[in-house]
């Protein structure tokens, strides 16, 4: 049985730390057929990536997706990405960013059952240090809470 974690080609772990997550959606991406036998091989890197409009539309930003080595002609491994969202959602969204300084962040690529690649974005907003203190304190706290009510049987 496949676990959820394994349909992800690559995740941003260090989100969910960074970020207070408010909101996520998904979203197609436009790529080059050696980006998709890239992206399909592994080795894709979200981690310092974001989204970002751009003439009106959305694009992934820094992302990087290795070259395909059996190819002739390549991909720019870090070049700007469409995404493909509704018009209604990508208002939402950039209305989101714009009024209450959220950003977006890609939490996760992968393809989905008809083979097509996706990126789950989250709607976030930024955690300061006392934010992330606080939930790290809260996580261990729940964790030492198990261990007792288990020793306790």
């Amino acid at each position: 049985m496949a676990r959820e974690t394994d349909r992800f080609i690559a995740q941003n772990r260090k989100a969910r730390h960074d970020y207070l997550i408010e909101d996520t959606l998904e979203a197609g991406l436009m790529l080059v057929g050696t980006e998709v036998k890239s992206l399909r091989k592994g080795g894709a890197s979200i981690g310092e990536s974001y989204a970002a409009e751009r003439e009106g539309a959305l694009y992934l930003m820094n992302a990087n997706i290795p070259e395909y080595p059996a190819a002739r002609v390549n991909h720019e491994p870090r070049r700007p990405r469409k995404l493909l969202v509704h018009k209604k959602e990508l208002d939402r969204l950039l209305g989101a960013v714009s009024r209450e300084h959220m950003t977006l962040i890609p939490l996760g690529l992968y393809f989905n059952e008809r083979g097509r690649a996706k990126v789950q974005l989250g709607l976030a907003k930024g955690k300061r240090k006392a934010d992330k203190r606080a939930a790290e304190k809260e996580r261990d706290w729940k964790r030492d809470k198990a261990r007792i009510m288990r020793a306790r049987g």
